[in-house]
């Protein structure tokens, strides 16, 4: 077997485990180093018996070997972190959102540039079947021309996710409900569809007062720069648990939607003269105790930096597409001023 990739992972909470596990499963990859400012038995990270460090700084100048560093860490902390492994000569695989601007994305795409090193964006619901389907349906036209896209995110986050002292909710380091709970969705919608247009958009703070610095739910109306129009529609203030993630397409030779609680699921499709395909399961979402994220697809990820690397394939989500996901939530938070 070629020599494995060895990875370092910068954060160690619930995704930083995520990222860990996956690493230690694939056989082409080899977990070498992890961080958190945290200490050590408080993260429970001593299963995986590797090094660990209190700092990024401590973990790069250390004299351990690894090609990849896999940013985990709060968002408004990614585009510091990849800046500083990049730097280091690292590749970088990148939690969403990219980092919390444009500005910030353009800078780490400038230094990946100077030191020829690729960034890999985590969009892992790119991956499940529905996602995979519906990407060949639209590229080949069978919907014939979209009409209207119909984004709704509607789940829940209440003071069991929202900790004090944490690092959610926080609009330094959180962002924004856009940027940690629904980037993925807009990032499916941007890698169907393409760039949006004449925003609109409405927001407020039903049930989030005092849990964090920003909106809880948003309407947000745009045209599409390709030919027709959409909306997303979300919310983090469902009781008591998620509702859906789900899109809905309308175009001239029919009408999908993908449903379910993390857009898993074809809950309807009806286009001329078109027979739906049987499907592979997605796989379960991410299930942090009292609340869930999207789908557990973060293998694919690994899998994909390792294909990449040895030149068996190329990236899933580049850094344009990442950073272009981030200027669309951008466009959007600026109609709030």
């Amino acid at each position: 077997m070629d020599k494995k990739v060895k990875f370092a992972i910068i954060g160690c909470g619930h995704i930083g485990k995520r990222h860990a596990e996956m690493i230690e499963r694939n056989e082409e990859a080899e977990l070498v180093a992890v961080c958190d400012v945290l200490p050590k038995e408080k993260v429970g990270i001593e299963k995986f018996g590797v090094p660990f460090f209190h700092s990024t700084e401590e973990m790069l100048a250390s004299d351990l070997d690894f090609e990849v560093v896999n940013i985990c860490s709060p968002n408004g902390l990614h585009a510091m972190h990849s800046l500083l492994a990049l730097e280091n000569k690292n590749h970088i695989v990148c939690e969403k959102p990219m980092a919390l601007t444009k500005a910030d994305c353009e800078a780490i795409i400038f230094k990946a540039l100077q030191v020829h090193k690729n960034i890999f964006c985590v969009m892992q619901n790119r991956y499940s079947p529905p996602s995979v389907w519906i990407k060949d349906v639209i590229e080949n036209k069978v919907l014939g021309d979209i009409f209207m896209v119909q984004l709704n995110c509607y789940w829940n986050r209440d003071e069991r996710y929202y900790k004090k002292g944490g690092w959610k909710g926080d609009a330094r380091l959180d962002g924004g409900t856009l940027f940690t709970q629904f980037s993925h969705f807009i990032d499916i919608m941007y890698w169907l569809f393409g760039d949006i247009k004449d925003i609109n958009a409405k927001f407020n703070t039903f049930n989030h007062k005092g849990l964090t610095d920003f909106e809880d739910s948003g309407i947000v109306s745009f045209n599409f720069a390709n030919g027709g129009m959409g909306s997303i529609n979300y919310s983090t203030s469902v009781w008591d648990k998620n509702l859906e993630s789900s899109i809905t397409i309308i175009g001239s030779k029919g009408s999908v939607k993908i449903g379910g609680q993390y857009m898993n699921t074809v809950e309807h499709c009806h286009i001329k003269d078109y027979e739906m395909p049987e499907l592979s399961d997605s796989n379960p979402a991410n299930d942090y105790g009292a609340y869930k994220g999207s789908a557990a697809n973060h293998h694919f990820i690994i899998e994909n930096v390792i294909d990449t690397l040895k030149g068996r394939n190329t990236i899933t989500t580049n850094a344009l597409e990442g950073l272009k996901v981030v200027e669309i939530i951008e466009r959007i938070y600026s109609l709030k001023n």
